[in-house]
């Protein structure tokens, strides 16, 4: 097991105002904190999703843990073969290598904090992902950069299932 020793030495102190926000409803992505803030300890953001909108796709991370707390409203989240139903103040914390997929539940918004540790860089990820969403480039360009995100699509039929 390996130990990331960060390396800042200032606190990390990010305004609600201050947070650059990616996408609109029903998917909106509020930029914490990056990797490179908090010397790779952490990266996070906050999304909110509404009206049963999907989050993010089944992938998983080979180096990174992933946490999801929920700050309010019901989501539906994968961790491997099982789709757990998440409420308010319910945590889920997602190891390296499983595959997971996040969404709001049917019929409900989500307010989710997104910790992934150790930190990867992740800020222009989710910049790409708006740059999809707008055409600017094509969906098949992640395959192009999930090494350098610690992002790896998978392919998940109870997903599927519990989605349709």
């Amino acid at each position: 097991m390996s130990l990331v020793v960060p390396e800042f030495n200032e606190s990390v102190i990010v305004r609600s105002a201050e947070a650059e926000v990616i996408g609109q409803a029903p998917t909106t992505i509020r930029l914490l904190a990056d990797s490179g803030s908090t010397g790779g300890a952490l990266s996070t953001q906050r999304v909110t999703l509404t009206d049963g909108a999907d989050g993010a796709r089944p992938h998983h991370h080979a180096n990174s843990a992933e946490l999801f707390y929920m700050l309010d409203g019901t989501a539906q989240l994968l961790s491997g073969e099982q789709v757990v139903t998440a409420e308010r103040g319910d945590l889920v914390i997602v190891p390296p290598g499983l595959a997971h997929a996040f969404a709001a539940a049917p019929g409900h918004n989500a307010d989710i904090l997104i910790v992934i540790t150790p930190g990867v860089e992740r800020f222009e990820y989710f910049r790409h992902l708006e740059r999809i969403a707008y055409g600017k480039v094509p969906p098949e360009s992640l395959a192009e950069v999930q090494e350098l995100y610690d992002t790896y699509f998978r392919t998940s039929p109870t997903w599927d299932r519990a989605r349709s």
